[in-house]
């Protein structure tokens, strides 16, 4: 590979490294929901890149063993990220009443009559 290349490909990632973490930084916490949303579809289209870098024919093996690590972690990393952005969706839903409670409620209503 050309130094120069080289330089610019590595100039380009730290900046890019540096730039994502001052964005995902000043995130409010509200919207960190939406935006593991956002980042499990980039997940997914890491995954289709993956997928057709590991099914290639005409790649040497060590691209192809690349390409199943990449598979297996994007898979990881996706089916996780919607588990995750799930269980905090419900934290928003209604909660439904514990038998408890809505006994507590029943009693407090027929000793107030």
């Amino acid at each position: 590979m050309n130094p120069a290349v080289l330089i610019a490909s590595v100039y380009v990632f730290a900046l890019a490294a540096f730039l994502g973490y001052q964005v995902i930084s000043r995130v409010p916490p509200l919207l960190h929901t939406p935006l593991m949303s956002a980042t499990n579809a980039i997940s997914g289209i890491s995954l289709i890149g993956s997928l057709v870098l590991a099914g290639a024919a005409h790649y040497p093996l060590g691209a192809h063993i690349l390409g199943f690590v990449a598979v297996t972690t994007a898979t990881i990393n996706v089916v996780g990220g919607f588990g995750i952005t799930d269980r905090m969706l419900k934290m928003f839903g209604k909660r439904k009443p514990d038998a408890k409670s809505a006994a507590a409620k029943t009693t407090a209503r027929e000793a107030a009559k």
